[in-house]
């Protein structure tokens, strides 16, 4: 299983009120320079909030939100402190209540 690591925000947030989109191309530059694969991706309501010990989270979260989901938790260290109003947290997946870590509900 790997660990996934998150923030959470409302889509709202996180898509109109903040920079995202230019920090996640920044940051796709900076990989694909150095020759990184891509660990990170922005996911609307994320399918993962779903999962019966991720409830606590779900309720603490507006609604609808909007996650970006990483295997570097270094990278939502930064994200965290970058725009502060968000929650993380990580989970592992596969597993039995998280079958696909990067899974949206969205339409």
């Amino acid at each position: 299983m790997q660990t996934y690591y998150y923030i959470l925000a409302s889509q709202k947030f996180l898509l109109e009120e903040e920079p995202l989109e230019e920090v996640l191309r920044e940051r796709t530059r900076d990989y694909h320079e150095k020759e990184k694969e891509i660990d990170f991706w922005l996911v609307p309501q994320p399918a993962f909030l779903e999962a019966p010990e991720i409830a606590s989270i779900k309720e603490k979260s507006p609604q609808p939100a909007a996650a970006i989901i990483s295997t570097n938790p270094q990278f939502i260290t930064w994200l965290k402190l970058r725009l502060e109003f968000v929650i993380t947290g990580e989970f592992q997946a596969p597993s039995d209540n998280i079958p696909e870590p990067l899974a949206s509900l969205a339409n």
